[in-house]
């Protein structure tokens, strides 16, 4: 798989992942190169009103309108994910990441740049792999790589997401979707 696949597609934490961080998530990759991976946890809300911490952001926050936990690297860093009114330009300092989801800049003026704004999610820190670390990890079965849908991103349910995303998939990889919270309860 290059780089340019898998950019805006979707990792799906297998069961066998093991690692506390990534347990039953959801990540969106943002950015994938020779150099590492950047992705965010899309199924990770946190318990922090999105108006605590940035008021500004409140009023086109996507439901639930809370800061999500994007993952375990800085997490005192903010990344804005948004889809926009259909037909609108992305502005300066946005950055498309597919599906009419793009990166947003918060660092402009909120009013300046929410106008076209149909949604926005606010994540705490984001998921990183170094050169050819997430790679390793595919090919070792802990993710699974899917195309994302539309609404993925911005979902109103993120905590059935993981479920969610694999009942679409054909075949085998669906059956995954019912895969007890605690394989020895089964």
């Amino acid at each position: 798989m290059t780089s340019a696949q898998l950019t805006g597609r979707l990792l799906v934490a297998t069961p066998i992942l093991g690692d506390p961080n990534f347990d039953r998530t959801v990540v969106l990759l943002l950015e994938h190169s020779d150099e590492g991976a950047v992705g965010l946890v899309l199924n990770r809300p946190s318990e922090t009103d999105v108006a605590e911490p940035l008021p500004e952001w409140d009023e086109v926050a996507a439901v639930p309108s809370v800061i999500f936990v994007g993952g375990p690297v800085a997490q005192s860093a903010v990344i804005g994910l948004a889809r926009c009114d259909s037909g609108t330009s992305y502005a300066a300092g946005w950055r498309t990441v597919g599906g009419g989801i793009a990166i947003v800049d918060l660092t402009d003026a909120a009013p300046d740049v929410a106008a076209p704004i149909e949604a926005l999610r606010l994540f705490a820190g984001y998921s990183g792999w170094g050169p050819f670390q997430l790679e390793a990890e595919i090919d070792a079965g802990a993710w699974w790589v899917v195309d994302a849908a539309p609404d993925d991103a911005l979902s109103p349910d993120p905590e059935g997401l993981w479920s969610a995303v694999l009942r679409r998939q054909r075949g085998r990889l669906a059956m995954h979707a019912y895969f007890p919270d605690d394989p020895s309860s089964n």
